[in-house]
């Protein structure tokens, strides 16, 4: 059987790219030192394309691959992917959801601790060896104080379970109220007012593109810790930056930016901000469940089956 020609927009593990190679015909266009050359040479034959949930696939590209039919995409988020016009233009799109939901979940509740119980700086205390000289400075506990989701789905619940196994109280916004115990505020504004933590874990894309704006944060106050596990693209860096600065939040907690993998010079400088190079999912166990999702998403498209996980 004729290998299906699939173009590869990002780098990935040699777990995902060793069936991708056996399956396709595989052209990394992510490391192409002449991309038009590329495109002019095997455009006109891709059928497939593989990407990762923070990579983009503008319509000016797919708009060269004639024959293309499905993109799908290592990770939960697609929000690279202009997915109404695939729609118009028949083209399937699908993604990795469910399989990551724990880590990220995992993730997030490491960064409340952190931020709240100052562990990142307490280790740099101790490697300093300025324990000897006193100390370490009292740090915050998490029983009892109110954590607010913005978002409320898979992952956000998820979070909101570990939280409360750590004695904490849960507020959240979204879309829609749902049938679940904890406070509903149809108000950014007003749930961040009323938190300690305010947890992203919305999906990205021109929708909520720095939903956490100034406003925002000034509502937060200087009580209040922002966590972001979702995407970069949904707080506002700069609004961010200078609340830490300013010391009008209390801290942040962030494994995504806005421009990954660059991290601004004045945010690193912020001491009062835990910053992880986005590996929210990034365990051996749930990367390589993504993977086979994104191969069986492609041979299940080759067959004409149904396909696993499609977002459209």
């Amino acid at each position: 059987m004729e290998k299906m020609p699939v173009l590869v927009l990002a780098p990935l593990p040699d777990f995902l790219m060793e069936p991708l190679r056996a399956a396709h015909a595989c052209h990394d266009y992510f490391h192409a030192e002449d991309k038009a050359a590329l495109l002019a040479s095997v455009g006109a034959e891709i059928r497939g394309i593989v990407m990762t949930g923070g990579s983009v696939s503008p319509v000016a590209l797919l708009e060269q691959l004639p024959k293309l039919e499905i993109i799908s995409v290592f990770g939960v988020g697609y929000d690279g992917v202009p997915v109404d016009w695939c729609r118009t233009q028949g083209i399937r799109v699908t993604n990795t959801p469910d399989v990551l939901t724990e880590d990220v979940a995992d993730t997030a509740s490491a960064l409340v601790l952190m931020t709240s119980r100052q562990l990142i700086a307490a280790n740099r205390f101790l490697h300093a060896g300025s324990w000897t000289q006193g100390a370490f400075p009292l740090a915050h506990a998490v029983r009892g104080k109110l954590a607010g989701i913005v978002g409320l789905g898979r992952i956000g619940k998820a979070i909101a379970h570990r939280l409360e196994a750590h004695g904490m109280r849960i507020a959240y916004h979204g879309r829609t109220q749902q049938e679940v115990s904890w406070e509903f505020f149809d108000s950014l504004i007003e749930l961040a007012r009323a938190v300690d933590f305010l947890i992203v874990a919305c999906p990205g894309g021109a929708k909520t593109k720095h939903l956490i704006n100034a406003s925002v944060l000034e509502a937060l106050g200087a009580k209040g810790t922002l966590i972001n596990i979702a995407r970069g693209s949904v707080v506002d860096e700069a609004a961010l930056i200078a609340a830490l600065q300013r010391g009008s939040i209390r801290g942040a907690g962030l494994d995504v930016f806005e421009h990954e993998p660059q991290v601004p010079d004045a945010l690193m400088q912020c001491e009062n901000a835990v910053l992880l190079p986005h590996i929210g999912s990034g365990t051996y166990e749930t990367r390589r469940e993504m993977a086979r999702l994104v191969v069986e998403n492609l041979a299940a498209h080759s067959r004409g089956e149904l396909l696993l996980t499609p977002v459209c």
